[in-house]
């Protein structure tokens, strides 16, 4: 007996509650019979205005994750898609896989998070050693970013964080501010371009900007979609959102 709409596979998507931007955009990404199931992983929408109230923050969304884990694998989620970002990064690749096995422990099922997700891409298009990267997070959590990236091998030439002053004013970040970001993050010196923060919404746009800087320009929630189909087997290709899901 196979499920009536997700007869080739059933996601399970994690994401704060507080995110209004992960469920339509991975909805956008969604192929026939293949369905998302989106579970709240329950946070106060953070008054993030400092390093230490955004570190603080995110580390309680890290304490209810396993909760949202439990709460979505009842409807038998063949595999798991996680669609918060912040924590995936912090310690590094180390604490980047520590994070990981602590989800599939409890799920029993693999799970695509969004650091590994965002390295797994890098290396598809292949020859990329120096990125720039944007945020919403505060320099703090920026700098754990950056400690992940060097891990895997990327030199990390610059980077943003926009700072936004709630957990719901990621989504508030307008696509102009975006704009002007990812042109302050280019330069001959930069191979690629990533965005991370998963309530930041810059699919569309990202698969726009690689037209005009000619390079790679990697957002997270396209990323880990595409992580979690590739590794489920799916291959066809979805257009209009970069060259990561048409060529990868």
């Amino acid at each position: 007996m196979t499920d009536a709409c997700g007869w080739r596979l059933k996601f399970g998507v994690l994401g704060p509650s507080t995110n209004t931007t992960v469920q339509p955009e991975f909805d956008d990404l969604r192929l026939p019979g293949i369905t998302n199931h989106y579970s709240r992983i329950y946070t106060p929408n953070a008054k993030a205005i400092s390093n230490d109230s955004f570190m603080a923050a995110t580390m309680v969304i890290a304490s209810n994750v396993i909760d949202a884990v439990k709460s979505v694998m009842t409807c038998e989620p063949d595999y798991l898609v996680m669609g918060m970002s912040a924590i995936t990064f912090y310690g590094g690749n180390k604490g980047a896989d520590e994070f990981q096995k602590k989800i599939e422990d409890e799920a029993k099922v693999g799970v695509s998070v969004g650091s590994h997700s965002c390295t797994a891409a890098l290396k598809a298009y292949g020859g990329i050693k120096r990125i720039a990267f944007l945020s919403p997070y505060y320099p703090a959590a920026n700098t754990e970013v950056k400690k992940y990236f060097e891990d895997n091998g990327f030199e990390c030439v610059r980077d943003i964080p926009l700072q936004a002053p709630t957990w719901t004013g990621i989504a508030e970040i307008n696509e102009q501010t975006c704009i002007d970001t990812i042109n302050k993050l280019n330069g001959p010196d930069v191979d690629a371009i990533v965005q991370v923060g998963t309530n930041l919404s810059m699919m569309r746009l990202a698969g726009e900007a690689e037209k005009w800087i000619k390079k790679p320009v990697i957002a997270i929630n396209t990323a880990t979609y595409w992580h979690a189909l590739r590794a489920n087997g799916v291959k066809e290709k979805i257009y209009g959102f970069g060259k990561l899901l048409e060529d990868f």
